[in-house]
């Protein structure tokens, strides 16, 4: 894979939540993105999963997932993945009419995913075009959280240091979570979904009760974040 930087441009959500309320009656989407790569300035989406939560609950039957014409040329390095191929999309719709029901599916929800802050550069991109400005949902990061909680439990098995960790994949592996053999955003969401599912006793124990102190520490946010892309980071 290129070895590329992406930058998350910081742009302050409404709030649409009181920070007192629990992590565990919250609304959240937890979603995953197809790209044709990872430049933000050539590349687009492919396709777009999503899965509805509330708190620890996992709603199967609230679910989005969508293919899209991209607006870019798909890369033999990215079908690898993927497995998307330029027949499949041919006859897709837009990326605006994709987004438009995204957006509408999303609401209000707290917005969920791992490395996030990629899915959102290359929806963002596009949500911006349709309608001048960008999503404001709250964001969580699955992977920023697992950091948080590998400080608090650094003497647990869990959370025990080893290349490639903090991939979607590995952690799924660590935390016992089955991986499906469909490798699309949806799965890749639901794989998500799960791991946040396992986070949320884990922050109950070190006293993260409240939306608002998960926010704290989870959201890109609250600092800059610069995501370095390597070989480890293969969901594109």
């Amino acid at each position: 894979m290129v070895i590329t930087t992406m930058r998350f441009r910081k742009k302050e959500p409404v709030p649409l939540y009181d920070n007192e309320d629990s992590i565990t009656n919250q609304n959240y989407v937890v979603i995953d993105t197809e790209l044709t790569g990872l430049d933000e300035t050539k590349d687009s989406l492919v396709s777009i999963g999503a899965v509805k939560m509330k708190g620890r609950r996992i709603e199967l039957g609230c679910t989005f997932h969508r293919l899209i014409k991209p607006s870019s040329a798909l890369k033999s390095e990215s079908i690898l993945i993927h497995r998307i191929t330029p027949n499949e999309v041919e006859k897709e719709p837009s990326v605006e009419k994709i987004i438009r029901e995204f957006i509408n599916f999303c609401g209000n929800d707290i917005i969920i995913g791992h490395f996030v802050s990629i899915d959102m550069s290359f929806i963002n991109k596009e949500v911006r075009k349709i309608t001048g400005s960008v999503m404001r949902n709250q964001i969580l990061d699955t992977s920023m959280i697992y950091q948080y909680l590998k400080k608090k439990y650094s003497q647990r098995d869990l959370f025990i240091s080893y290349p490639g960790e903090i991939e979607l994949y590995e952690l799924a592996k660590r935390f016992c979570i089955p991986i499906s053999d469909a490798h699309d955003a949806l799965a890749d969401a639901f794989l998500t979904a799960q791991l946040f599912q396992r986070f949320i006793p884990l922050l109950i124990g070190i006293g993260i009760k409240r939306i608002g102190d998960l926010l704290s520490f989870g959201s890109p946010y609250n600092k800059e974040i610069r995501y370095r892309v390597s070989g480890e980071i293969v969901n594109f």
